[in-house]
């Protein structure tokens, strides 16, 4: 198989670049050349946003394109016209938040969509800059030839966005740690690299249109994912399980401040960690455990020094320890002066 990767140097389009070379498949990369592309690939520098950005595509045939843009549509529009008659394939990297806010718990594939950005537009926000890649992707190659992957939660190695790192290294600095309840509380994600062989099944089978792609519904639970934290890190950390109107009456924000939580019943939880992903799992998708997704990325973390990449695209994730100290002891007063049920646990 010849591959095309639009990126390929980072996270999810490193993960796919990684798991073709894996099977043996000839892989070509498009990138800025701000990082140092993986070993075994072909490496061409382009910048999409720039005029004749794509003029290292101008020759060449592939299988298959991936395509993990996540800012204006007009350049996923651009780069897909270019590769049309020469690429059997475009695969877009999409997210779940295409859909119209808020969709059901149980939300498919077949859920009400944002109103798309048009192909060629510039850059607007999020959800309707991804639901215009999706737009472009279908302008140019047709339903039959276009794959659109609406990804979820993404965890897993070379995270550059903040999340499961975020939670490694504050659980490994030790001590009283605030751990968003409830324990049983359901989580959806998927790690990058099930993501990334999901699509390279993908354009094996030839699918096409609309997939969900993250783990099926409870795949772990808030208290699994913290708990393995600490046991991957090994340490003197205490979780104090703390009630959500705790947390939320204190201001902090569900996940961006605490990444990965989300309320439960609310809007956001139903968004994030509760979609159908039937069709996906018909089709090959297998997740692995939450206890390899933390340890892989726990050691990837100290490899580079324990500090990871961040986008600077995204915002940044966490809790300033002045707040979550606050949070903790107003959650303790409060425990002490109801005479009833801890607001925390150990």
């Amino acid at each position: 198989m010849r591959l095309l990767v639009l990126g390929g140097t980072e996270f999810a389009g490193r993960a796919v670049v990684e798991a073709a070379l894996g099977r043996g498949w000839e892989v070509t990369v498009l990138n800025r050349g701000r990082h140092t592309p993986v070993p075994g690939t072909r490496s061409l520098v382009g910048d999409r946003t720039a005029p004749d950005g794509l003029a290292a595509l101008a020759e060449g045939e592939w299988d298959a394109v991936v395509d993990t843009w996540s800012s204006a549509p007009r350049p996923v529009l651009e780069a897909a016209r270019q590769l049309r008659g020469r690429a059997r394939r475009y695969v877009y990297v999409s997210s779940c938040s295409v859909y119209a806010w808020a969709p059901p718990a149980g939300y498919a594939e077949d859920a009400p969509l944002v109103e798309g950005a048009e192909a060629d537009a510039e850059q607007t926000e999020y959800a309707r800059d991804k639901r215009g890649g999706e737009l472009a992707a279908v302008d140019a190659f047709g339903a039959e030839h276009s794959l659109l992957v609406r990804a979820g939660l993404l965890l897993g190695p070379y995270e550059n966005v903040g999340r499961l790192p975020w939670w490694l290294t504050r659980i490994a600095r030790g001590g009283p740690v605030l751990a968003p309840g409830p324990r049983e509380l359901p989580l959806q994600y998927v790690d990058v690299r099930d993501l990334a062989e999901w699509i390279l099944g993908a354009v094996e089978q030839e699918l096409s249109g609309p997939y969900n792609l993250m783990s099926p519904q409870g795949h772990t639970t808030m208290g699994e994912f913290l708990d393995t934290c600490v046991r991957v890190t090994g340490a003197a950390a205490e979780l104090r399980w703390t009630e959500p109107q705790v947390i939320l009456d204190a201001g902090v924000e569900p996940w961006t401040q605490l990444p990965v939580w989300v309320p439960p019943g609310s809007d956001l939880h139903d968004a994030l960690h509760s979609a159908d992903v039937s069709r996906a799992v018909a089709t090959g998708l297998a997740c692995r455990p939450v206890e390899e997704t933390v340890a892989d990325t726990w050691a990837w973390l100290q490899d580079i020094g324990g500090t990871a990449p961040q986008r600077p695209d995204r915002t940044c994730k966490g809790l300033d320890p002045e707040v979550e100290a606050k949070v903790l002891a107003a959650a303790a007063e409060g425990s002490g002066a109801s005479g009833g049920v801890p607001a925390t646990t150990p």
